[in-house]
């Protein structure tokens, strides 16, 4: 609580009006300026967190150790100093001539600023957005969906070639609670492993949470914020592939689990079962 009260009075130190500016220069630069190069439709929204971060970074800390202080998590990052920008046109002209592959991207959501004299920082970020708890059965769902999809096709993984395989329905919810204690004790306890801290295999945390099994399987990820992305990672990697393409499962459980002072932020676990 403290370093909140810290952070949210350094950054009422902030000029406003002057970072509101700044950013709405950027945002022209990036809507308009960058466009021959560069496909962009969103402005970016400000952040004071991030504001916060710039100024920290004008100050000579890192670009870690800016946005830690910050209290400001990121999936990707980007940072420019404009230099000997008078005003706000200045900033607009610069970055659209030197900077657009920076402030461009399409994945970029937010912006902070802050300028000294004739300098202005500028940072641009895909903040850490994860899903809610609250949308863990929409998410369920849709991960269903996006493996059925996968599944409805003939597909190589690495070398090996698999055919079309029977849609999965969710399985019950022992194999669900097996997910979800997998993914909260990585986010808990910082790892990213198939075997748990205790030791346990797949097959024996299926067992404890008390689903009845002939096969199971495992995919895990970490650090993905949705459902697209995450199938997405585990259709274009052979090992994961091959458990999501295998014929032999008919049953599927999928839980994420959250923690910001993690290193990768969330864990996800999907796993695949065959009742006997």
């Amino acid at each position: 609580m403290l370093r909140f009260i810290l952070l949210a009075s350094s950054v009422a130190l902030i000029p406003v009006a002057t970072q509101a500016s700044v950013a709405g220069a950027v945002n022209a630069a990036r809507l308009h300026g960058c466009r021959a190069n560069y496909s962009t439709s969103q402005p970016l929204r400000e952040n004071s967190r991030l504001n916060e971060a710039a100024r920290r970074l004008s100050s000579g800390e890192s670009l870690q150790n800016a946005t830690r202080n910050a209290g400001y998590r990121y999936v990707t990052l980007a940072s420019v100093q404009v230099p000997n920008a008078r005003d706000d046109r200045d900033v607009e002209r610069i970055v659209a001539s030197q900077f657009c592959a920076q402030i461009a991207g399409k994945d970029v959501k937010e912006i902070g600023t802050y300028r000294r004299g004739t300098n202005v920082w500028v940072m641009v970020a895909a903040p850490f957005s994860p899903p809610s708890p609250g949308d863990r059965q929409a998410i369920s769902r849709r991960v269903l969906e996006l493996t059925n999809q996968a599944r409805a096709h003939a597909r190589r993984c690495g070398r090996e070639l698999f055919p079309a395989a029977p849609p999965l329905m969710l399985a019950p919810v022992t194999l669900e609670r097996a997910a979800a204690e997998h993914s909260q004790d990585m986010a808990n306890h910082n790892y990213f492993d198939h075997t748990g801290r205790d030791g346990s295999s797949v097959a024996m945390r299926a067992t404890r949470a008390g689903y009845k099994w002939k096969t199971v399987g495992e995919n895990l990820a970490s650090g993905i914020m949705t459902p697209e992305e995450v199938v997405s990672g585990w259709v274009g990697s052979p090992h994961h592939c091959a458990n999501l393409m295998d014929g032999r499962f008919t049953q599927m459980a999928v839980a994420y689990a959250v923690n910001n002072a993690s290193n990768n932020g969330i864990y996800w676990t999907q796993l695949f079962g065959t009742p006997p």
